[in-house]
């Protein structure tokens, strides 16, 4: 099995190099000049769309075929105050950049967008924002020239008292999106509410779309609902993935400590790590991609690979993917 290895956002290696600088509402607010507040946030968008490609091109030396872009790029687009800004005609070229870049070199993008976006809410408020918060993502995504397997990946959202009938709201609000949203979206399990069990069986749910799963391991770890990850679990994540022309991808971390075994530590334990794609390997799985949620960023997938060096039962291909053998 040929595992490759990625990162979230930011770097902890190249300096002055984020992709999410922002500006706050209330500091544009305090600009007299609403056309001039407007281009500064032109501005800062660009330069976090330039410092993501020097991220990518840090990415391609060292061999790091995935990368997980920043939510941030743009500040406040979703924001009630910049209600009817189009920043994407001035955007336009830095953006076709990072697509250019990404399709040339065979990298995979994506999203994640924040906590704020739940589709399992009963609130049309928080619905219609949410609504508003994926087609900003997708468009980004459309923006760079990408296809379809660049996705953007969220969790189902919280139970809000009853799970069962939170899942079947999400399930509706789901189909109610328009397909080019549908089609690139990725479901992952939760720390807190909804297993690894559950959000596949929603995955499965929506198997007219369809919708393929992201496990995080961690998140499992901490919320397994009296499920075992094992063989039979894995196998029908995975076939959440049949249809799609890229492989099963998971999120990786370790818990930050005994006291708050939810928080992500800046390192991820190898050993963890290796006993799931063990797993994943015996089940016959040919590629996976993994996607490390480490506070170090890059500098924590380093560390992982100079771990997996001195493990046995697997090789190093490059700087960031390993086959398990």
């Amino acid at each position: 099995m040929i595992v490759r290895f990625g990162y979230v956002a930011m770097s902890t290696i190249v300096e002055n190099a984020s992709p999410s600088r922002t500006m706050t509402a209330t500091n544009f607010q305090k600009l007299d000049d609403r056309e001039a507040a407007v281009r500064r946030l032109e501005r800062i968008a660009e330069e976090n769309l330039r410092n993501t490609l020097r991220l990518l091109r840090h990415n391609r030396a060292h061999d790091v075929h995935l990368y997980r872009l920043s939510s941030k790029l743009i500040p406040l687009l979703s924001h009630e105050l910049l209600s009817g800004w189009d920043p994407f005609p001035v955007l336009e070229q830095p953006f076709r950049d990072i697509g250019d870049y990404a399709k040339e070199h065979g990298m995979r993008l994506s999203f994640h967008p924040d906590h704020f976006t739940v589709l399992s809410s009963p609130r049309e408020e928080v619905l219609r924002n949410s609504y508003l918060d994926l087609d900003i993502h997708v468009r980004m995504l459309e923006e760079m020239g990408l296809d379809e397997r660049a996705k953007c990946n969220i969790h189902i959202g919280g139970a809000y008292g009853n799970k069962e009938t939170a899942a079947a709201r999400f399930v509706d609000s789901f189909k109610r999106m328009t397909p080019r949203i549908q089609r690139r979206m990725t479901l992952e399990n939760d720390d807190k509410t909804f297993t690894a069990r559950e959000t596949l069986e929603v995955c499965e749910q929506l198997g007219d779309v369809p919708v393929p799963m992201v496990l995080d391991i961690h998140h499992h770890q901490v919320n397994t609902g009296g499920d075992l990850l094992d063989e039979e679990l894995w196998t029908r994540i995975c076939r959440t993935w049949a249809n799609q022309r890229i492989p099963p991808k998971i999120h990786a971390s370790s818990p930050k400590s005994e006291k708050d075994p939810r928080g992500h530590a800046d390192y991820v334990n190898a050993d963890q790590v290796l006993t799931f794609l063990q797993l994943a390997s015996q089940t016959g799985t040919p590629k996976l991609d993994v996607m490390l949620e480490a506070k170090m960023k890059d500098g924590a997938l380093f560390r992982l690979m100079d771990d997996l060096r001195q493990k046995e039962g697997l090789r190093l291909l490059d700087q960031a993917t390993v086959e398990i053998l």
